[in-house]
């Protein structure tokens, strides 16, 4: 996710409806390679060492097709064949989001793999980082990510979610502690694993000792706004209304009573609250931060990735919270926390020092040089993961 396509933290990752045409500087570095991302058999899309996105399309009867990647439009240039070519300014690190935009249609990119993301299926292109080998595929021991569909009682429907199961676990008769890992919003279940790659994560930091083994559950935390006269307003969010009151208790409620009872009768869990956590990035970090604060005898660690944070002022309804607390991380973009404004409970930092001086177990993690995107959540799940069950 690019920080700039974002209104705040729980809306789309990406929006198309910021749109200007920008065309890429002549001076670009020719060393273009194909991304992890782009289709197997196909040439484009294409990152060069700036870390530029190029795409290329044959589209002979388009009047103009632009690459939309980072809330900017760039135009691409048809040659006498009529195929388009262009890319991008240069781009963070990381994951991002992309889409085409062909005669002012927007479409995915044929070349890329898709991802859920932007509540759509789209493009997603991979900027290689300096600091890849943490979430890399290496040869290593694996764990398993499997999907498991069930019915819903509280939902009245069919769900699905997928779990990840450590290297071992269909060998041994261990239990297992078990992190319950939320997506962003307009994502799905399938981004942790996909986009995050989670489950490399934790396979590469187990085989380095440095995370305990245990399970990830991650289920699908999307919620409908109610329905309104008008949009909420930037002064209203920040003002502390929105979302909601109640928008968390529909997921809540499923994974109380769905989820984790699913969880506990099917793996081989530690089903108790010490053995139990849960985690989020952007609106899943809001939503873990609303659970976790009214169901303490339920979770014992807690992790938000750009989602909010805890203050002293929150505990005066939910006293047991400390007592039950054994660890609590919040972690943010560097570009995010710059450029984010005041509202949503506060300072992050502050609000987390506080409660380190009253006696918490809390961490502050900060991602260098990303803002609202996927290298700051691997990075802050990276670092939540060494921390997390050790206690």
């Amino acid at each position: 996710m690019n920080y700039k396509s974002l209104g705040i933290i729980i809306t789309s990752v990406i929006t198309s409806g910021i749109c200007f045409a920008q065309t890429s500087p002549t001076a670009v570095v020719e060393d273009f390679k194909i991304s992890e991302t782009t289709q197997q058999g196909k040439q484009y899309p294409q990152v060069n060492s700036e870390g530029r996105v190029r795409v290329q399309l044959a589209a002979p009867e388009a009047l103009k097709v632009q690459l939309d990647i980072g809330a900017v439009k760039y135009d691409l240039i048809k040659d006498a064949k009529g195929v388009w070519t262009g890319e991008s300014a240069p781009q963070d690190e990381g994951f991002h989001y992309y889409q085409l935009n062909i005669d002012g249609a927007a479409v995915p990119d044929p070349g890329s793999m898709y991802y859920y993301g932007a509540s759509r299926w789209g493009s997603g292109i991979e900027v290689p980082a300096k600091d890849e080998e943490f979430y890399a595929l290496k040869n290593v021991q694996h764990g398993d990510v499997r999907e498991h569909i069930y019915f819903s009682k509280t939902n009245n429907a069919m769900r699905r979610c997928f779990i990840y199961t450590p290297p071992g676990y269909n060998k041994d008769t261990k239990r297992y502690p078990v992190l319950y890992l939320q997506h962003g919003g307009g994502e799905n279940e399938t981004g942790w694993s996909s986009q995050g790659h989670a489950n490399l994560i934790l396979d590469n930091l187990i085989a380095e000792g440095k995370a305990n083994p245990f399970i990830i559950v991650m289920d699908n935390g999307t919620w409908t706004p109610p329905t309104q006269s008008a949009p909420v307003s930037a002064a209203d969010r920040a003002k502390g209304n929105w979302p909601p009151k109640g928008w968390a208790d529909g997921f809540s409620k499923t994974l109380l009573d769905d989820i984790i009872p699913l969880i506990d009768a099917n793996y081989r869990t530690i089903a108790n609250q010490s053995n139990r956590a849960m985690a989020g990035l952007s609106m899943g970090g809001m939503q873990t931060r609303v659970i976790t604060l009214a169901n303490p005898s339920m979770f014992s660690q807690v992790g938000m990735f750009s989602g909010g944070s805890i203050s002293l002022d929150d505990l005066k309804d939910s006293v047991s919270f400390k007592e039950k607390n054994k660890l609590l991380f919040v972690s943010y973009g560097s570009r995010e926390l710059e450029n984010r404004k005041e509202g949503l409970g506060g300072d992050p930092k502050v609000n987390t020092e506080n409660l380190k001086k009253a006696g918490f177990n809390t961490h502050f993690y900060v991602s260098p040089q990303t803002a609202h995107e996927w290298q700051s959540w691997r990075r802050s799940l990276h670092e939540f993961a060494q921390l997390v069950f050790k206690n």
